[in-house]
């Protein structure tokens, strides 16, 4: 592995200095949620590990400094574990906001080991990419992991160290990686841009500032042209990354078939008639995919699923499940439920069967298919968000 030295006290912000908690609940002009970058989540991930490797804790979620030096980010910890006397290892789930990012919820981990060298030396874990070609901001032969990225970290170290460890010159290994992170960086621009074997670490402000609203949509309806571009036998219309791992592992579908529509169901559907019809063409199949938080949504009349724009999908599910007949007791858990996941985690599989929400699948699917006359056949998928499917497997 390659790595790079760096002195843990190179450009110290004043640790005495008090932040404010930046508030990530706060929607941007344009109604949409931030998030936090990658740069952030290894940050966060490396104090988590080093917390637990000197201080023996366990945190569930740590402060990580912004590189304004007037803010700070709270970020959950999903994992944290001390593997030894001299290392120990944390993850991170990325929260991308409403951003249509290819890393939007995937694993940043970090794995902290003390060295003799007196200084923090950033090394590539599996799933963070090799810098193999001039013109960026680090230099061939070193992980992609960006310069600020690397300062949040070693601030990161700075705010965990006591100060006689800072006086000893106390020196870590932080090794960098993401779970499964070579995969997603076929997504991206990276293998064009000569980083190989998995993702960058970037962000030059910790925040992900989402896309424009408007330019959101184009780029949707741009991946809508593509998909139907070539006459295929089916697509499918995704809110997140279920979809995309359903297409791929029990549909066969390639990726570029494949729509994150994010939040705009409505609209995604009224772009894929809209290019039907100028194409004068019909497609065979349409899938759905996702979790019921949001295509149930559709059921109570909210095609926006924006969480700030629309009810929660437990309303239109519990009026299902009496239709369903179910035990009035599920009825009553589920309508106290603040979330669909909830609801999921609080009832048995045998009183949300997999018939249930086959009715579900199907009521969606009848409720869609008006919007789209140029779709012959629609088909939905429900999924828990581990990826288990909660309907038919047919």
């Amino acid at each position: 592995m390659k790595s790079d030295h760096e002195s843990a006290r190179a450009n110290p912000r004043k640790l005495d200095q008090p932040l404010q908690r930046y508030d990530l609940s706060a929607l941007t002009d344009a109604g949409l949620r931030r998030g936090y970058t990658t740069g952030s989540c290894a940050a966060a991930a490396v104090k988590a590990a080093l917390l637990s490797l000197l201080c023996n804790e366990c945190p569930e979620e740590v402060n990580v400094s912004l590189p304004d030096g007037l803010h700070f980010l709270r970020i959950p910890i999903d994992h944290v574990r001390r593997e030894s006397d001299r290392r120990a290892y944390a993850e991170v789930i990325k929260d991308g906001g409403d951003d249509p990012d290819q890393t939007h919820r995937a694993t940043i981990f970090a794995r902290v080991r003390h060295n003799a060298r007196g200084s923090i030396v950033f090394q590539r874990g599996e799933g963070v990419g090799l810098v193999t070609q001039p013109g960026l901001q680090v230099a061939i032969g070193e992980p992609a992991i960006n310069p600020v990225p690397r300062k949040m970290m070693i601030t990161a170290v700075q705010e965990v160290l006591s100060e006689s460890d800072r006086k000893t010159n106390a020196g870590f290994d932080l090794e960098i990686g993401c779970k499964n992170g070579e995969q997603i960086a076929r997504r991206t621009f990276n293998p064009r841009l000569g980083i190989v074997g998995g993702i960058s670490i970037l962000g030059t402000t910790g925040i992900v500032e989402p896309k424009s609203m408007a330019a959101f949509q184009a780029s949707i309806q741009v991946y809508i042209r593509v998909a139907v571009g070539d006459s295929p036998d089916a697509i499918v219309l995704a809110p997140g990354n279920l979809g995309q791992r359903f297409a791929r592992n029990a549909l066969g579908i390639p990726t570029k078939r494949v729509v994150q529509m994010s939040n705009f169901i409505g609209l995604s559907l009224e772009y894929l008639q809209q290019t039907l019809e100028e194409n004068q063409q019909r497609l065979p199949l349409l899938w759905l995919v996702g979790h019921p938080g949001k295509l149930a949504k559709i059921l109570a009349g909210d095609w926006d699923t924006h969480s700030g724009r629309s009810l929660s999908a437990v309303h239109a599910v519990t009026r299902l499940a009496r239709e369903f007949r179910l035990a009035p007791s599920a009825s009553e858990v589920l309508s106290r439920c603040r979330s669909i996941e909830e609801a999921i985690e609080s009832l048995p599989g045998e009183m949300l069967s997999p018939a249930f929400w086959n009715m579900v699948e199907n009521r969606i699917a009848t409720v869609v298919a008006p919007r789209t006359p140029n779709v012959e056949c629609i088909r939905v998928r429900l999924f828990r968000m581990d990826g288990g499917a909660l309907g038919s497997s047919k």
